[in-house]
């Protein structure tokens, strides 16, 4: 059985918590861009439903 040291055991504490670090701030970005994601896509579809009220009520109606 190997026995480790006490700086090697900090070595591998530092290197766990500088992992957690990184996997906690890939999800912050990956959160980030799915709402970005959804925020554009829900601008961009309201701006289509406000272009067709527009077109809608800018056409006079057709009277023969």
């Amino acid at each position: 059985m190997e026995s480790t040291s006490a700086v090697e055991q900090a070595v591998q504490a530092r290197i766990a918590a500088a992992r957690i670090r990184i996997q906690a701030a890939k999800k912050r970005r990956d959160d980030l861009t799915a709402a970005r994601r959804r925020g554009l896509a829900a601008r961009h579809a309201q701006k289509l439903r406000n272009q067709a009220a527009r077109r809608d009520t800018a056409q006079p109606p057709d009277t023969p």
